[in-house]
């Protein structure tokens, strides 16, 4: 995990995203590449090719009534999964947006080190 912004509910994901991609721009400046599901499209391809040159790539399911494991997309499905062991993120207990985002950096950091043993 790179970046992570927490944020309310009003906003939509996609708006929110272009907060993700400055923020993964200040932090890694050699990132060319992002994945993003099927509900970023719109301008947030050409804004981020604009801004930041990154190439936006739309990972879209095929068919709907079939499983199919989708490249890169399951990576991001896998994380949420562990992410969702952690106690604390089960529930929404945080009152700012900093202390929630700093609780998913430490429960990130937590499963890393639980599996480089």
């Amino acid at each position: 995990m790179l970046a992570v912004i927490v944020h309310s509910a009003g906003i939509q994901d996609r708006v929110a995203a272009r907060a993700v991609l400055m923020r993964l721009f200040c932090l890694f400046g050699t990132i060319q590449t992002v994945f993003v599901d099927g509900g970023y499209t719109g301008t947030l391809i050409d804004w981020a090719k604009q801004m930041f040159g990154y190439t936006v790539e739309v990972v879209k399911r095929t068919d709907q009534h079939l499983f199919k494991v989708l490249p890169k997309r399951w990576i991001v499905e896998r994380t949420f999964a562990w992410l969702n062991w952690s106690r604390r993120l089960s529930k929404d207990y945080e009152l700012r947006h900093s202390s929630a985002e700093s609780m998913v950096h430490i429960a990130f950091a937590h499963l890393l080190l639980r599996r480089s043993t």
